[in-house]
């Protein structure tokens, strides 16, 4: 997700060559109010027109939104009606439209049927896997449906494994999605039918893990996770002797599932580990499925088909469910999963019209969004994960989201989802884990991040030193600098500091412990392993 400098690669240490992050400071930042100052004498606009006006932001967009999260009352506005790139902002209204229209108790559904006849011990016909949209299927959710066929007495099918992702259209990719992320694990292919390789759940993707050989001119030592053979590994790499740079590289080969390995990995050297969007995820669902059936002893006869929808007569033989959708959003909103918001968009639009396109998902949360009062006629929404660079939104729109939705019944556990700054429990903190620590916003602010190369976004939720909820909405675009999050939390710090209320305005400037930011083209959370 990250243009134009869009680094394919993400690895198990930090090594800077390999991607942008996005995790702003992983170091503890010190906050000052400005030289010689005490509270400011400018108020609240006085103090965050100061911040940016940081030279990083020179030629650069602002969309700045304040409110009383109680009234609604503007507290500042800087240019709230500017339609800017959201990036993973976009993710606010594709939550909070999925947590209205399907509800906090969704789930999906994945099943076994066959319209066949059983004969003892043989199953006559074909046995269909139907996919309802899950995106946290796990390697060992499909072993569960297998070892609760073989417990039926099945052990062997007369037809074949057929794959039935119908929900869903084939259009795979979200719109103007970049052609070089095409092997990027937050751009993968969209489907009702998938895996995911680990807890966090980044569907359509495999983690493949080298280390190095014993000795130099050993090739590397790779695995991949869950084990499956639909991917294929094409190993060109070299172990070198120690204390040489390590050149290693994984990366899929466009439109295959062969996965090259390639460059040099130092004798002692710790693990390269990348997650790869695999090419055509029915497929590899219906691979690993396969190898489930046939470890628990049930025989197919063929190769799996994909693509075909399961007979009307078909009786179901075993499912699947998943964690409701108020669990989903954990990791949906605190990690900034692609693929999650583009199921649930997807979702949405077969929920609402029996369409599961994007067309029709962007249609049914266009929709809910007006029904809250958001002038959607604004806005600019082509996918559900803010991946596209056409995303367009106003930060005042945003801000009149955030306000509208704090009265719905599921608002707790929404608001639960958000990450929360400073929390260094992941599963808490998200991609705000390492940011505004040691503030008055840690442990405080809650929001949603967002980051493409030139657009970063911070949207959410903080409680002012008066104890004054507030909304904020903060939308920077067409910057030149690597980074500019120290200057959203800058604002965030200074409502966090000060008594808006009571007029008494503590303006924070950032004070870096390091001499610059790291980049950030892209969510902290999609560098691999997680640096925030």
């Amino acid at each position: 997700m990250s243009e134009p400098s869009r680094p394919a690669k993400r690895h198990a240490r930090i090594r800077p060559v390999v991607i942008g992050l996005a995790c702003l400071l992983i170091s503890t930042l010190s906050w000052s109010a400005p030289a010689g100052a005490g509270p400011s004498d400018d108020g609240l606009k006085g103090a965050i027109d100061k911040i940016l006006a940081d030279a990083r932001m020179d030629g650069g967009a602002a969309s700045v939104v304040v409110a009383d999260a109680v009234t609604g009352e503007r507290l500042y506005q800087r240019d709230g009606a500017e339609r800017v790139m959201p990036a993973s902002n976009t993710k606010l209204a594709t939550s909070v439209a999925a947590m209205a229209l399907l509800g906090p108790d969704y789930r999906y559904r994945t099943d076994v049927l066959s319209p066949g006849r059983r004969y003892g011990s043989t199953l006559h016909g074909d046995l269909y896997l139907r996919g309802g949209g899950d995106p946290t299927t796990l390697a060992k959710d499909y072993d569960k449906l297998a070892a609760d066929l073989a417990a039926t007495g099945i052990k062997r099918v007369t037809g074949r494994l057929v794959a039935d992702d119908t929900r869903f259209d084939t259009q795979r990719l979200g719109r103007s999605w970049a052609a070089d992320d095409e092997s990027s694990y937050y751009s993968a292919q969209i489907s009702p039918l998938t895996v995911a390789p680990d807890t966090d759940y980044d569907s359509g993707t495999v983690i493949v893990e080298a280390l190095p050989g014993a000795k130099p001119g050993d090739r590397p030592k790779v695995t991949v996770t869950p084990r499956t053979d639909y991917v294929r590994l094409d190993i060109r790499g070299t172990t070198v002797p120690a204390g040489q740079p390590d050149t290693l590289a994984v990366e899929r080969q466009h439109g295959t599932n062969t996965i090259t390995i390639s460059g040099n990995i130092p004798v002692g050297a710790s693990a390269t580990k990348e997650w790869v969007a695999v090419w055509e995820p029915t497929g590899y669902a219906a691979a690993v499925f396969s190898d489930a059936l046939a470890a628990h002893g049930i025989s197919l006869t063929g190769t799996p088909r994909l693509g075909r929808p399961t007979p009307p007569d078909a009786k179901q033989l075993a499912t699947h469910n998943s964690m409701p959708l108020r669990e989903l959003m954990l990791p949906f909103m605190k990690l900034s999963n692609n693929m999650h918001a583009e199921t649930l968009t997807k979702t949405m639009g077969d929920e609402a019209s029996g369409q599961g396109t994007w067309s029709a998902g962007l249609a049914a949360v266009d929709g809910y969004l007006k029904k809250e009062g958001v002038t959607t006629s604004t806005l600019r929404q082509v996918d559900g994960s803010g991946l596209s660079r056409m995303n367009l939104f106003p930060a005042e729109q945003l801000a009149t989201l955030l306000l509208a939705v704090r009265d719905a019944p599921w608002y707790a556990d929404w608001n639960t989802s958000l990450p929360v700054a400073c929390n260094s429990d992941r599963a808490i903190g998200g991609t705000l884990r390492t940011r505004m620590c040691g503030t008055p916003a840690a442990l405080n602010a809650r929001a949603k991040t967002g980051s493409l190369t030139g657009a970063s976004a911070l949207s959410g939720y903080v409680t002012d030193a008066g104890g004054r909820e507030l909304v904020f909405s903060v939308v920077l675009n067409n910057y030149l600098a690597s980074s500019v999050k120290s200057i959203e939390d800058a604002i965030v710090v200074t409502l966090a500091k000060s008594d808006t209320a009571g007029g008494t305005i503590a303006a924070a400037q950032p004070t870096a412990a390091r001499s610059r930011e790291l980049p950030s083209d892209l969510e902290c959370s999609w560098q691999k392993p997680k640096f925030c």
